[in-house]
This record gives structure tokens, sequence and C-alpha cells, in this order.
């Protein structure tokens, strides 16, 4: 049981990237107030929350209506995880989320980031979501279940406190240590990826 929240901690929060948000909403919200930036920042971590567990108890009957197999979806979940994990490494994600932070600078009239980018893309986004599903179909019972919902909750308060304490994090980091963060968790995604094709390919063909 420890070793599956591991595992679903460590893809959550690779994916939703704590570290990684924390400097663009640092930027984003830089004509913010202290008491809007904490508002804004626990609104956006609650609707996240909210997209993700929608996600996480009704995909399955979802991808059901849809005729959609779990095996298939954890596949195509896995190679899209695993293109998620190259952009980390090559930094392509990064470069893409400061490309969104600064359409968001030069369009002032647009004060609240709660909902967009923060909540969604950028936390609950199409990799979380993917991941979410795929750690509850991986889920053989309501307690393994409980694992993966917790694991979900310690990654989005991570999340927030990383979003309060923006300013300071991104003055003790700096962009070339959140860079090498960034290339090293893709590295890890990307072998969970893999091994998210590797059991959905071996299910299929037992």
């Amino acid at each position: 049981m420890l070793e599956f929240f591991v595992s679903a901690f460590v893809t959550l929060f690779v994916l939703i990237d704590p570290l990684g948000c924390a400097p663009i909403y640092a930027s984003i919200t830089a004509d913010a107030s202290p008491a809007q930036r904490r508002i804004m920042a626990v609104r956006s971590v609650f609707i996240a929350l909210l997209i993700l567990l929608a996600f996480a108890l009704y995909g399955k009957p979802l991808l059901g209506v849809l005729g959609i197999g779990l095996d298939s979806f954890r596949i195509a979940g896995g190679i899209m995880l695993f293109m998620i994990a190259l952009e980390m490494v090559f930094e392509k994600r990064a470069q893409r989320r400061e490309d969104r932070a600064q359409e968001m600078i030069h369009t002032p009239e647009i004060e609240d980031v709660s909902v967009f980018p923060m909540a969604m893309p950028m936390i609950a986004g199409p990799g979380s979501i993917a991941a979410v599903m795929l750690l509850m179909a991986q889920a053989e019972d309501m307690q393994e279940r409980l694992v993966v919902m917790g694991a979900l909750a310690l990654t989005l308060f991570l999340m927030l406190l990383s979003l309060l304490a923006a300013g300071p994090i991104m003055a003790v980091l700096g962009k070339k240590i959140e860079a090498v963060i960034t290339r090293l968790l893709g590295v890890l995604l990307a072998a969970l990826a893999v091994q998210f094709i590797i059991d959905g390919i071996r299910a299929s063909f037992p």
C-alpha cells in the first residue's frame, strides 16, 4: 500500500508540478496585493481539486459510455504522459507556461487568474487528469482509491504552499535550479509513463 501511495504521489507531483507553477503564479499576480494573491491561490487549488475529483470518480463510467477499455486508456494515457515528460526534459513545457504567463501579463483587464490559467490548465491539465484516471483505474479496491485521493490531496496541499510562498521560492531556487529539477522529474515521469504502457499492453495481450 505504501509503494502504491508513493507511486501515485510521485506521478501526480511531477505532473501537477508545484515548484514549476510557483514562478508563473508569482509573475501573473505581481500587481495583486498579498491578500488577493492568497485568495486566488486558495481558489485556484480548490477549483482544480473539484475538477480532478470529478474525473477521478466519474472518469471510468465516462470511458464505459464511450466504449473505451481501461487498458486502452492506460496505453493512450502512458503515451501522452511520455510526451509531457519529453517536453519537461527538453524544457518545452516551461517555455509554454512562460508564454501563457506573458499573455496574462499583457491582458491586465483579466484580474482573477484562479480559474484560468491556474486551476485549468496549469494545475488540472490534460496530464494530471489522465494520471488521476489511470491511478484510479489501477486501484483494485476502495482502500487503494482512498490512497490515490490521499496522494492527490497531498500534492494539491503542496501546490497551495508553493503558490502562497511563490515569491520566496522563486528567489531561493532561481531559473537554473528550477530547470535542473524539471529535467530530473521529466526523466522520472518518462519511466512511469512507460510502465503504464507496459501494463496496458500486458493486460490487452495476456
